[in-house]
């Protein structure tokens, strides 16, 4: 009887051994775990009282850049995160998200503080928390400091504005969609008039509120992004021409666009300065950010409250930050011929590839370049022909839809 359960327990342990072991096989052929996004908390003194969540892709490599991104009133991260469409892009051009949550207990409606002086000062409040959260993740997650960007929707587009003003040494450069310009508001009642109807102040005086929030800065201006519905009557489109006017005059160029431009979904581009302010206006958009769910490269986002179908506003707003795999950040579109908003600006093989000699003026007529601060650039490709005129003359080659190249 012991023999027996001597043998009993000899193979017993064999066969836990022999399944520990198949497991230890099949942990090792299971694919890692698929980023998520994720909160982190201890990330400092957290003066606003924030909840930040991160998102890093699978195989983000060291010095990645990161984009910071701000909700909506009655949204949450995970909302913005899921429907906005900036996952898509992380995950292809490896960059890292950072998703500040603003609590009803901070505001009622969830919308972070942008028109309380106390949250919209360097050193104070909302800002700095999400400031603090940027330190933390350049630390921990190894990033590029020199390649922070900042987006956000409505008064997350207001307190955006807020962090480009308050730490320009911080951002290289931001978008605003549908929101107001920095220290429009001081107060709650103050905060419903900016929106609807909107303030009209000069660019001079635009500009000084934001030079006045970080005073005896000299350092280099961010770069700056305004999208806006045309039928948005939540925070009238007014405020979209009030923003061009202050980060044009901060950043120290005319009021007067350097080139325009006609995108898909009845999305007009105005271009300033050496690509350096740029307005979206969206035709006929209420309150919301632009998406265009599809699978195309230039499409994402999903349709939601506040989440508009119309154009892919954040891969514009990722080509403008210089994170498109390297892809310059110049404006890609036609001003002549828009390219199908489901078209992808990867070049696909043709059956016989076309050529084409003409001036460059001719080519932007002809849809097969766009120009843009009086250059003609190859759509698609974004290769720079030279000036937009009729006397430079360039052979193009097309390679895939709506994508050419110089030479042939």
């Amino acid at each position: 009887m012991r023999r027996s359960s001597s043998l009993l327990t000899r193979l017993a342990g064999a066969a836990a051994g022999v399944v520990l072991a198949a497991a230890a096989v099949l942990a090792a052929a299971l694919p890692a775990q698929a980023a998520t996004l994720t909160q982190v908390t201890g990330f400092g003194s957290n003066p606003g009282n924030l909840a930040m969540y991160a998102y890093r892709p699978d195989g983000l490599p060291a010095n990645a850049p990161a984009v910071v991104l701000l909700h909506g009133c009655t949204q949450n991260a995970s909302g913005y995160f899921t429907n906005s469409g900036w996952q898509k892009y992380a995950d292809l051009w490896k960059f890292a998200l950072i998703v500040p949550q603003q609590s009803s207990s901070n505001n009622s409606s969830s919308c972070f503080n942008w028109f309380q002086t106390g949250d919209t000062a360097r050193g104070q409040g909302e800002a700095l928390s999400i400031k603090q959260m940027v330190d933390y993740a350049k630390t921990n997650y190894g990033l590029d400091g020199g390649r922070i960007y900042v987006s956000g929707l409505s008064a997350g587009a207001a307190m955006s504005a807020v962090m480009l003003a308050t730490y320009p040494d911080v951002f290289a450069a931001g978008s605003v969609i549908a929101g107001l310009p920095y220290r429009c508001a001081t107060d709650t009642i103050s905060a419903y008039t900016c929106m609807n109807p909107g303030v009209d102040k000069t660019p001079a005086q635009w500009g000084d509120l934001v030079r006045n929030a970080y005073s005896g800065y000299a350092g280099k201006r961010p770069r700056v992004a305004i999208w806006h519905g045309t039928s948005d009557y939540t925070v009238a489109v007014a405020n979209a021409t009030e923003s061009r006017d202050q980060w044009t005059n901060v950043l120290g160029v005319s009021q007067t666009p350097t080139s325009t431009a006609s995108l898909p979904a009845g999305t007009s581009l105005e271009v300033y300065g050496n690509d350096q302010v740029r307005v979206y206006r969206v035709s006929g958009m209420g309150h919301g950010t632009p998406v265009d769910p599809g699978s195309a490269t230039d499409q994402c986002g999903n349709t939601a409250a506040y989440f508009l179908d119309t154009i892919c506003s954040t891969y514009r707003d990722a080509l403008f930050f210089g994170l498109g795999g390297g892809t310059a950040p110049s404006p890609t579109p036609t001003a002549t011929a828009s390219p199908s908003p489901t078209a992808s600006p990867s070049p696909s093989p043709t059956a016989s590839p076309v050529c084409v000699t003409a001036s460059n003026y001719a080519h932007v007529v002809a849809g097969r370049a766009y120009q843009s601060g009086g250059y003609a650039y190859a759509l698609g490709s974004n290769q720079k022909m030279g000036l937009y005129n009729t006397f430079y003359t360039t052979t193009l080659k097309q390679t895939g839809p709506s994508y050419w190249v110089i030479g042939c």
